[in-house]
């Protein structure tokens, strides 16, 4: 096992394109960290410098506290999943599991003794003898996460590798991967573009936008204070809901002004300095509520959709030319068309520039 530092990293292409903008961060000795973003982010292009398959432009990359920046692939102790199986469909599952074993001249022991123990570990002892062709997906990635285990590198690298099965299967290879780490305490390192698996797998994420990373922290950190308005969009499903205008304090607390909109926000901690100003408010969807009778503080919106999905409702509002959605328990709720008050949670806001999109800090 070993930590991996990244000290300014970039990632220039031959045609100018900069795909990893300066990141720097730590992934510690037995850590499961997520890069997580959009499509382009440079996700990708990170994971594969870590493994050496990128050329470095600039910076610095230990592994085990060596740097490796000019050293080869094989040589890295590293073990990467890729987002197909790559699996020889010749071969047995045995035979797929052991051939990178025998390509680097192991015993015929050592083969069979940590084939033995990654089947077991995964699940695939009773399967040894299949082709890959009568194996369904979510075998077949087991499979090619048997592949890597086998090695026992100190470092895990997982590029996407559900992206390719259907949602059920993704949850359980998902489980199966969680469970995979903690039993082994291995360094993993997991790209994906799925904020779902990113929440779910990792101890920490890395949020990337551009090539720029924009937050490192635990998971439920990101989603309760994320640093900027990029973050706090794309963690969480549905998206939070965001309202512009100008900050204003008056009777009830605070308001948010915009044109001919005038939404309250109820007795919010707010720093005064901040009033005035143009802001961004987000608002999670469960923390947008229907307004309880004779509550002064809600405001009238108009409902277009109300999709029911079991144990919630996502309900999708108009407010003026703003898009809003509503998270609550099954109840009855006003047909489509019809009006209804909603109400924000005051205590549940979170408020960033207008300009930058950056989370404003209350002054000391």
């Amino acid at each position: 096992m070993a930590n991996v530092l990244l000290q300014d990293v970039r990632k220039v292409y031959d045609n100018g394109h900069v795909a990893v903008q300066g990141a720097s961060f730590e992934i510690a000795d037995g850590e499961l960290m997520v890069l997580v973003g959009p499509s382009g982010c440079g996700k990708s292009t990170l994971l594969r410098m870590i493994a050496g398959l990128e050329h470095i432009s600039a910076g610095t990359l230990c592994i085990g506290g060596r740097v490796v920046n000019d050293v080869a692939p094989k040589d890295r102790d590293i073990a990467m999943v890729f987002q197909s199986y790559a699996l020889y469909p010749h071969m047995t599952v045995a035979e797929n599991l052991a051939f990178g074993l025998k390509l680097r001249g192991h015993d015929k022991a050592t083969v069979k003794a940590r084939v033995a123990a990654a089947a077991q570990t995964l699940g695939l002892t009773s399967m040894l003898d299949k082709l890959p062709r009568e194996m369904s997906g979510g075998q077949r990635q087991r499979v090619a996460l048997g592949r890597a285990l086998v090695r026992e590198p100190a470092v895990f690298l997982l590029d996407e590798p559900l992206s390719n099965l259907d949602a059920k299967l993704r949850h359980s290879v998902r489980t199966e991967i969680a469970q995979l780490h903690r039993k082994l305490g291995t360094t993993m390192v997991y790209v994906t573009h799925d904020q779902v698996e990113a929440m779910t797998l990792g101890q920490r994420i890395v949020v990337l936008n551009e090539g720029v990373v924009q937050q490192i922290d635990t998971p439920m950190a990101l989603y309760e204070r994320p640093a900027n308005l990029f973050v706090a969009g794309f963690l969480g499903s549905p998206a939070m809901n965001v309202l512009r205008g100008r900050l204003v304090e008056g009777e009830g607390g605070w308001w948010l002004e915009d044109g001919g909109l005038r939404t309250p926000l109820g007795p919010a901690s707010m720093d005064r300095a901040w009033a005035g100003q143009t802001v961004a408010v987000g608002v999670r969807p469960e923390h947008l509520q229907p307004a309880a009778a004779g509550e002064v503080l809600g405001f009238e919106a108009v409902v277009e959709g109300v999709e029911p999905v079991g144990n919630e409702i996502f309900v999708n509002l108009t407010y003026g030319a703003q898009l809003l959605t509503m998270r609550v328990p099954p109840q009855d709720l006003p047909p489509v068309g019809a009006r209804m008050r909603v109400a924000v949670q005051p205590s549940r806001l979170h408020l960033f520039d207008g300009s930058s999109g950056q989370r404003l800090q209350a002054s000391a």
